[in-house]
């Protein structure tokens, strides 16, 4: 199968989920996007390991984990996002040591936060990214904003200031696809992460 290579375009905080947080992820060489909601600790130790002139006073546990391994010689070659079950990703952390390799399951967030440390690079099945992943239209002038019913248009307006319906679930699925463009086209992908693990759920 088809390996994509990932990087980190963003982190931003969910507005759906207190406490939590939408990684956005996308490929290397395209533009298609990846969001997986994390939890607040896990968004703190990918943040920290961006930023590298932030240095915690005492080793996180994912600093931790990297001084062990460094002193038993373990390497992180790769993480490989394998599996998409009910809105969760699940991945792989692909180990060497003294030339034996290992796969190692963890969880998404965990193993990103390992591949920064280690500067190891991430993957996901092509497969995955094509049922999970957005691509943004290009927006030109001409274009027209597309609504069904009131709500969709009022959230499509005002993005970051709207929160998604309770009854969401009652939805039928043409709404919720026109809604799901509307949201990734405005580049709100921790809406769009629900909505697209809604549609999932009916098995389209």
């Amino acid at each position: 199968m088809k390996l994509i290579e990932l990087k980190i375009k963003g982190i931003s905080y969910s507005e759906t989920q207190s406490g939590a947080y939408a990684l956005i992820l996308s490929e290397t060489n395209g533009n298609r996007k990846l969001p997986v909601i994390i939890g607040g600790f896990e968004a703190q130790a990918i943040a920290i390991a961006l930023e590298k002139e932030i240095k915690p006073l005492r080793p996180l546990t994912h600093d931790l984990f990297k001084n062990f391994a460094d002193y038993f010689d373990v390497i992180i070659k790769k993480v490989i996002i394998h599996k998409l079950v009910d809105g969760v990703f699940f991945s792989n952390l692909i180990c060497e040591r003294n030339k034996i390799e290992e796969v190692i399951d963890a969880r998404t967030s965990d193993a990103i936060a390992m591949a920064l440390r280690f500067k190891a690079p991430i993957y996901i099945y092509d497969s995955i990214i094509k049922s999970a992943g957005f691509t943004a239209a290009i927006k030109t002038e001409s274009k027209k904003p597309i609504s069904e019913d009131g709500w969709i248009e009022k959230i499509v307006k005002h993005p970051k200031k709207n929160k998604l319906p309770k009854n969401i679930e009652s939805f039928s699925t043409s709404k919720l696809r026109t809604l799901l463009k509307e949201l990734v086209d405005n580049e709100d992908y921790e809406k769009a992460a629900k909505i697209r693990d809604l549609i999932l759920k009916r098995g389209f």
